[in-house]
C-alpha cells in the first residue's frame, strides 16, 4: 500500500506548519524525531502501540 494514500508528509523545515519544530525528543522513550508534529503522530503510531515496543534490543559487546 502506497503511502501517499496518508495525505502529504513534511520532508523539509519548509513544509512544517508554522511553530513546529523540525527536530524533537519523543517524551516517553527520547529518541529524536523529525518531521514536527506529522513526525511525532508516524512515531507514536509505529512505536508506542498497544501491543508495545515493537523494537528488538540488542546487545553489543566491544573488545578491545
Amino acid at each position: 500500500m502506497s503511502r501517499a494514500a496518508d495525505g502529504p508528509h513534511p520532508l523539509t523545515p519548509a513544509g512544517l506548519p508554522a511553530g513546529d519544530e523540525w527536530a524533537q525528543c519523543c517524551p516517553a522513550c527520547h529518541l529524536p524525531i523529525q518531521g514536527g508534529s506529522a513526525g511525532m503522530t508516524a512515531h507514536r503510531r509505529t512505536v508506542h502501540t498497544r501491543a508495545g515496543d515493537p523494537r528488538t534490543p540488542i546487545t553489543v559487546q566491544l573488545q578491545f
